[in-house]
Protein backbone atom coordinates (compact mmCIF):
# COMPACT_ATOMS: atom_id res chain seq x y z
CA UNK A 1 0.00 0.00 0.00
CA UNK A 2 1.51 3.46 -1.03
CA UNK A 3 1.40 6.65 0.83
CA UNK A 4 -1.48 7.51 -0.97
CA UNK A 5 -4.06 4.89 -0.40
CA UNK A 6 -2.28 4.68 3.57
CA UNK A 7 -4.06 7.98 3.97
CA UNK A 8 -6.88 7.33 2.43
CA UNK A 9 -7.40 4.15 4.80
CA UNK A 10 -6.95 6.30 7.67
CA UNK A 11 -9.28 8.69 6.37
CA UNK A 12 -11.94 5.89 5.72
CA UNK A 13 -11.29 4.75 9.62
CA UNK A 14 -11.26 8.06 11.23
CA UNK A 15 -15.02 8.56 9.57
CA UNK A 16 -16.40 5.27 10.28
CA UNK A 17 -15.54 5.22 14.16
CA UNK A 18 -17.59 6.47 16.99
CA UNK A 19 -14.25 7.48 18.92
CA UNK A 20 -11.02 7.98 18.13
CA UNK A 21 -7.24 7.49 19.15
CA UNK A 22 -4.71 8.88 17.17
CA UNK A 23 -1.62 7.63 18.47
CA UNK A 24 2.01 7.45 17.63
CA UNK A 25 4.87 6.19 19.04
CA UNK A 26 3.27 6.36 22.57
CA UNK A 27 5.98 8.79 23.97
CA UNK A 28 3.67 11.97 24.69
CA UNK A 29 0.60 9.73 25.36
CA UNK A 30 0.16 11.25 28.71
CA UNK A 31 0.43 14.86 28.06
CA UNK A 32 -1.89 16.67 28.83
CA UNK A 33 -5.68 14.50 29.47
CA UNK A 34 -5.30 10.54 29.38
CA UNK A 35 -5.97 8.96 26.12
CA UNK A 36 -9.95 8.19 25.24
CA UNK A 37 -11.41 4.25 26.31
CA UNK A 38 -12.92 2.08 24.11
CA UNK A 39 -11.97 4.07 21.15
CA UNK A 40 -10.61 2.86 17.95
CA UNK A 41 -6.85 3.49 17.48
CA UNK A 42 -5.53 4.90 14.41
CA UNK A 43 -2.31 5.02 13.04
CA UNK A 44 -0.66 7.27 10.84
CA UNK A 45 1.34 6.17 7.47
CA UNK A 46 5.21 5.72 7.77
CA UNK A 47 8.04 7.09 5.54
CA UNK A 48 9.72 9.89 3.87
CA UNK A 49 7.40 11.09 0.59
CA UNK A 50 9.68 13.51 -1.00
CA UNK A 51 13.11 15.20 0.33
CA UNK A 52 14.26 18.32 -1.47
CA UNK A 53 17.63 19.65 -0.26
CA UNK A 54 17.53 22.58 -2.00
CA UNK A 55 14.81 23.53 -1.28
CA UNK A 56 15.22 22.95 2.94
CA UNK A 57 11.67 21.06 2.67
CA UNK A 58 10.75 17.44 3.86
CA UNK A 59 7.63 15.87 3.01
CA UNK A 60 6.71 12.74 5.60
CA UNK A 61 4.00 10.57 6.89
CA UNK A 62 3.21 11.49 10.05
CA UNK A 63 3.83 7.94 11.77
CA UNK A 64 7.52 8.09 10.82
CA UNK A 65 9.94 8.62 13.40
CA UNK A 66 12.01 11.32 14.49
CA UNK A 67 14.92 9.28 14.60
CA UNK A 68 14.10 7.96 11.13
CA UNK A 69 13.92 11.38 9.67
CA UNK A 70 16.75 12.42 10.97
CA UNK A 71 18.64 10.24 9.54
CA UNK A 72 17.07 10.65 6.30
CA UNK A 73 18.45 14.48 6.73
CA UNK A 74 21.48 14.01 7.80
CA UNK A 75 22.61 12.18 4.07
CA UNK A 76 22.66 16.03 3.02
CA UNK A 77 23.74 17.41 6.07
CA UNK A 78 20.76 18.64 7.03
CA UNK A 79 17.97 18.64 10.06
CA UNK A 80 14.49 19.45 10.71
CA UNK A 81 14.41 20.66 14.63
CA UNK A 82 11.67 19.15 16.39
CA UNK A 83 13.55 17.73 19.15
CA UNK A 84 11.60 15.56 21.00
CA UNK A 85 12.68 14.26 24.43
CA UNK A 86 12.28 10.93 22.94
CA UNK A 87 13.77 10.54 19.30
CA UNK A 88 11.48 7.37 19.38
CA UNK A 89 8.59 10.07 18.57
CA UNK A 90 6.83 10.13 15.67
CA UNK A 91 6.48 13.39 13.79
CA UNK A 92 3.10 13.09 13.91
CA UNK A 93 2.80 12.69 17.35
CA UNK A 94 5.50 15.60 18.38
CA UNK A 95 3.72 18.00 15.85
CA UNK A 96 0.47 17.12 17.80
CA UNK A 97 1.79 17.64 21.20
CA UNK A 98 2.95 21.25 20.50
CA UNK A 99 6.55 20.60 23.30
CA UNK A 100 9.00 22.76 21.73
CA UNK A 101 12.55 21.53 22.41
CA UNK A 102 15.28 23.54 24.20
CA UNK A 103 16.99 24.69 21.05
CA UNK A 104 13.67 26.97 21.11
CA UNK A 105 15.41 30.32 21.23
CA UNK A 106 17.68 29.51 18.27
CA UNK A 107 15.86 27.58 16.07
CA UNK A 108 11.95 28.65 16.66
CA UNK A 109 9.11 27.48 18.43
CA UNK A 110 7.88 23.78 17.15
CA UNK A 111 4.93 25.46 15.11
CA UNK A 112 7.88 27.35 12.87
CA UNK A 113 8.76 23.69 11.24
CA UNK A 114 5.66 23.15 9.99
CA UNK A 115 5.01 24.19 6.02
CA UNK A 116 1.67 22.13 5.41
CA UNK A 117 -0.05 19.89 6.98
CA UNK A 118 -2.37 16.36 5.89
CA UNK A 119 -5.16 15.26 8.16
CA UNK A 120 -7.82 13.12 8.36
CA UNK A 121 -11.24 14.92 9.29
CA UNK A 122 -13.70 13.61 12.20
CA UNK A 123 -16.17 12.76 9.00
CA UNK A 124 -13.90 10.93 7.16
CA UNK A 125 -12.06 13.44 4.42
CA UNK A 126 -8.23 14.25 4.09
CA UNK A 127 -7.76 17.69 4.30
CA UNK A 128 -4.67 19.90 3.37
CA UNK A 129 -3.50 23.45 5.20
CA UNK A 130 -0.31 25.72 3.91
CA UNK A 131 1.83 25.30 1.29
CA UNK A 132 5.25 23.50 0.47
CA UNK A 133 7.32 26.83 0.19
CA UNK A 134 8.89 28.30 2.97
CA UNK A 135 7.48 31.62 2.19
CA UNK A 136 3.92 30.60 2.03
CA UNK A 137 2.00 33.63 3.71
CA UNK A 138 -1.57 32.71 2.00
CA UNK A 139 -4.81 31.24 3.37
CA UNK A 140 -5.57 30.27 6.67
CA UNK A 141 -3.16 28.99 9.24
CA UNK A 142 -4.20 25.25 9.28
CA UNK A 143 -0.78 23.57 10.11
CA UNK A 144 -0.34 26.15 13.39
CA UNK A 145 -4.05 25.08 14.47
CA UNK A 146 -2.76 21.61 14.29
CA UNK A 147 0.61 22.06 16.41
CA UNK A 148 -0.60 21.08 20.01
CA UNK A 149 -3.59 19.90 18.81
CA UNK A 150 -3.64 16.59 20.15
CA UNK A 151 -5.76 14.95 17.80
CA UNK A 152 -8.70 16.91 19.00
CA UNK A 153 -9.17 18.34 15.34
CA UNK A 154 -8.26 15.98 13.28
CA UNK A 155 -5.52 13.17 12.56
CA UNK A 156 -1.99 14.37 10.90
CA UNK A 157 -1.54 11.58 7.81
CA UNK A 158 1.33 13.60 6.45
CA UNK A 159 3.45 17.17 6.50
CA UNK A 160 5.71 19.27 5.13
CA UNK A 161 8.22 20.19 7.39
CA UNK A 162 11.42 23.39 7.32
CA UNK A 163 14.84 22.14 6.96
CA UNK A 164 17.94 23.69 7.84
CA UNK A 165 21.53 22.69 8.06
CA UNK A 166 23.12 20.95 10.87
CA UNK A 167 25.03 23.01 12.40
CA UNK A 168 28.81 23.03 11.85
CA UNK A 169 29.84 23.41 15.71
CA UNK A 170 28.17 22.58 18.79
CA UNK A 171 29.71 23.76 21.98
CA UNK A 172 28.28 23.04 25.82
CA UNK A 173 29.52 25.88 28.44
CA UNK A 174 28.84 25.97 31.84
CA UNK A 175 28.67 29.39 34.44
CA UNK A 176 28.37 30.20 37.71
CA UNK A 177 27.21 33.54 37.38
CA UNK A 178 23.16 34.21 37.48
CA UNK A 179 21.04 32.95 34.96
CA UNK A 180 19.87 36.28 33.64
CA UNK A 181 23.19 37.60 33.31
CA UNK A 182 24.86 34.63 31.50
CA UNK A 183 22.15 34.92 29.33
CA UNK A 184 22.43 38.31 28.27
CA UNK A 185 25.82 37.80 26.93
CA UNK A 186 24.31 36.24 24.11
CA UNK A 187 22.30 36.94 20.92
CA UNK A 188 20.77 33.69 20.20
CA UNK A 189 21.83 30.81 22.10
CA UNK A 190 20.88 27.42 21.50
CA UNK A 191 19.74 26.92 24.68
CA UNK A 192 20.42 28.35 28.16
CA UNK A 193 19.74 25.63 31.02
CA UNK A 194 19.77 26.37 34.86
CA UNK A 195 19.52 24.05 37.49
CA UNK A 196 19.57 25.91 40.84
CA UNK A 197 23.91 25.43 41.26
CA UNK A 198 25.42 26.37 37.47
CA UNK A 199 24.23 28.39 34.47
CA UNK A 200 24.50 25.81 30.91
CA UNK A 201 24.75 27.03 27.57
CA UNK A 202 24.63 26.05 24.42
CA UNK A 203 26.00 27.27 21.23
CA UNK A 204 25.71 26.39 17.79
CA UNK A 205 27.76 27.79 14.70
CA UNK A 206 31.26 28.34 12.89
CA UNK A 207 33.60 26.52 15.34
CA UNK A 208 35.61 30.01 15.36
CA UNK A 209 33.12 32.16 16.18
CA UNK A 210 31.44 29.68 18.94
CA UNK A 211 35.05 29.88 20.59
CA UNK A 212 34.61 33.92 20.56
CA UNK A 213 31.72 34.12 21.80
CA UNK A 214 32.13 31.68 24.72
CA UNK A 215 35.49 33.12 25.74
CA UNK A 216 34.00 36.50 25.65
CA UNK A 217 31.20 35.15 27.79
CA UNK A 218 33.54 33.21 30.36
CA UNK A 219 32.57 29.58 29.69
CA UNK A 220 34.29 26.90 30.71
CA UNK A 221 33.71 23.65 28.78
CA UNK A 222 31.04 21.42 30.12
CA UNK A 223 28.83 18.50 29.33
CA UNK A 224 24.92 18.67 28.50
CA UNK A 225 22.59 19.65 30.74
CA UNK A 226 20.26 16.50 31.32
CA UNK A 227 16.56 16.20 31.89
CA UNK A 228 15.31 16.17 35.86
CA UNK A 229 14.23 12.05 35.56
CA UNK A 230 11.28 10.90 37.89
CA UNK A 231 8.14 8.89 37.55
CA UNK A 232 5.69 12.20 37.16
CA UNK A 233 7.43 15.02 35.20
CA UNK A 234 5.95 17.82 33.66
CA UNK A 235 6.57 21.19 32.39
CA UNK A 236 5.67 24.66 33.99
CA UNK A 237 5.12 27.65 31.69
CA UNK A 238 5.27 31.15 33.48
CA UNK A 239 6.52 34.69 31.91
CA UNK A 240 10.26 34.21 31.33
CA UNK A 241 10.61 37.35 34.00
CA UNK A 242 9.54 35.25 36.72
CA UNK A 243 11.27 31.66 35.88
CA UNK A 244 14.08 32.17 38.80
CA UNK A 245 10.75 33.38 40.98
CA UNK A 246 9.31 29.55 40.35
CA UNK A 247 12.62 27.72 40.16
CA UNK A 248 13.62 29.31 44.12
CA UNK A 249 10.10 27.99 44.97
CA UNK A 250 10.37 25.08 43.45
CA UNK A 251 13.79 24.58 45.05
CA UNK A 252 12.11 25.04 48.54
CA UNK A 253 8.86 22.05 47.88
CA UNK A 254 10.45 18.68 49.07
CA UNK A 255 10.56 16.27 46.23
CA UNK A 256 10.99 18.08 43.65
CA UNK A 257 13.82 18.37 40.81
CA UNK A 258 13.75 21.06 38.28
CA UNK A 259 15.93 22.47 34.73
CA UNK A 260 14.97 25.89 34.02
CA UNK A 261 15.38 27.14 29.90
CA UNK A 262 16.01 30.96 30.62
CA UNK A 263 14.62 33.49 28.52
CA UNK A 264 11.78 31.36 27.24
CA UNK A 265 9.33 30.77 30.51
CA UNK A 266 9.54 26.99 30.52
CA UNK A 267 10.53 24.92 33.73
CA UNK A 268 10.88 20.80 33.27
CA UNK A 269 9.72 19.45 36.49
CA UNK A 270 10.26 15.72 37.67
CA UNK A 271 9.02 14.11 41.27
CA UNK A 272 9.12 10.74 42.53
CA UNK A 273 4.96 11.47 44.23
CA UNK A 274 2.35 12.59 43.13
CA UNK A 275 1.91 14.85 45.80
CA UNK A 276 5.33 16.26 45.41
CA UNK A 277 4.08 16.92 41.87
CA UNK A 278 0.49 19.33 42.88
CA UNK A 279 3.13 21.01 45.17
CA UNK A 280 4.60 22.30 42.23
CA UNK A 281 1.83 22.90 39.96
CA UNK A 282 0.57 24.98 43.22
CA UNK A 283 4.11 26.84 43.00
CA UNK A 284 3.63 27.41 39.70
CA UNK A 285 0.30 29.25 39.67
CA UNK A 286 1.40 31.02 42.43
CA UNK A 287 4.16 32.73 39.94
CA UNK A 288 1.19 33.13 37.32
CA UNK A 289 1.83 29.83 35.35
CA UNK A 290 0.53 26.43 35.37
CA UNK A 291 1.85 22.95 34.84
CA UNK A 292 1.37 20.50 32.01
CA UNK A 293 1.13 17.25 32.93
CA UNK A 294 4.06 15.48 30.61
CA UNK A 295 4.05 11.86 32.50
CA UNK A 296 2.72 10.40 35.43
CA UNK A 297 0.53 12.08 38.22
CA UNK A 298 -2.91 9.55 36.74
CA UNK A 299 -4.87 11.83 39.46
CA UNK A 300 -4.37 15.21 38.77
CA UNK A 301 -5.36 16.84 35.83
CA UNK A 302 -3.49 16.78 32.45
CA UNK A 303 -3.16 21.16 32.67
CA UNK A 304 -4.43 22.10 36.41
CA UNK A 305 -6.56 25.04 34.94
CA UNK A 306 -9.27 26.17 32.84
CA UNK A 307 -7.61 27.35 29.61
CA UNK A 308 -8.41 31.03 29.25
CA UNK A 309 -9.30 30.37 25.49
CA UNK A 310 -11.70 27.53 26.28
CA UNK A 311 -14.66 28.91 24.71
CA UNK A 312 -12.50 29.21 21.51
CA UNK A 313 -11.05 26.25 21.73
CA UNK A 314 -14.70 25.02 21.63
CA UNK A 315 -15.57 26.68 18.58
CA UNK A 316 -13.22 25.28 16.80
CA UNK A 317 -13.64 21.56 17.69
CA UNK A 318 -17.43 22.25 16.69
CA UNK A 319 -16.35 23.16 13.41
CA UNK A 320 -13.76 20.46 12.76
CA UNK A 321 -15.39 17.55 15.21
CA UNK A 322 -18.99 18.33 15.93
CA UNK A 323 -19.92 15.05 17.86
CA UNK A 324 -16.45 14.89 19.89
CA UNK A 325 -15.49 12.35 18.74
CA UNK A 326 -11.59 12.96 17.92
CA UNK A 327 -9.34 12.06 21.07
CA UNK A 328 -11.88 12.87 23.25
CA UNK A 329 -10.63 14.26 26.96
CA UNK A 330 -6.89 14.87 25.76
CA UNK A 331 -8.15 19.05 25.89
CA UNK A 332 -9.95 20.26 28.19
CA UNK A 333 -12.51 21.54 26.57
CA UNK A 334 -16.30 20.16 26.81
CA UNK A 335 -16.92 16.99 25.69
CA UNK A 336 -20.03 18.44 23.35
CA UNK A 337 -18.43 21.36 21.43
CA UNK A 338 -21.59 23.12 21.98
CA UNK A 339 -21.34 23.42 25.28
CA UNK A 340 -19.44 27.15 25.76
CA UNK A 341 -18.75 28.71 28.94
CA UNK A 342 -20.49 26.08 30.86
CA UNK A 343 -23.68 26.53 29.10
CA UNK A 344 -25.48 24.02 27.22
CA UNK A 345 -26.95 25.09 23.83
CA UNK A 346 -30.38 23.36 22.17
CA UNK A 347 -29.62 20.97 19.59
Amino acid sequence: MDLIQAEEEVARVVGAASRVDPTGGGTHREVGGLPPEEATVVRAPVGVVTYDAADLTVAVGAGTTVAELTEVLATAGQECALDPRDPTATVGGTIASGLSGPRRPRVGPLRDQVLEVRFATADGRLVRGGGPTVKNVTGYDIPRLLVGSLGTIGVLTRLILRCRPVPAFVWWGVSDDAPDAVRARFLRPATVAWDGAVTRVRLEGHPADVETEAAGAGLEAAEPFTWPVGEHRGRASVAPGRVVELARALEATNGVRWVAEIGVGTVHVATDSEAAFGAARADAQRCGGWLLREAGAPGLDGFGIDLPNAALLARVKGAFDPTGKLAPGRLPIPESPSQVRGEVRPS
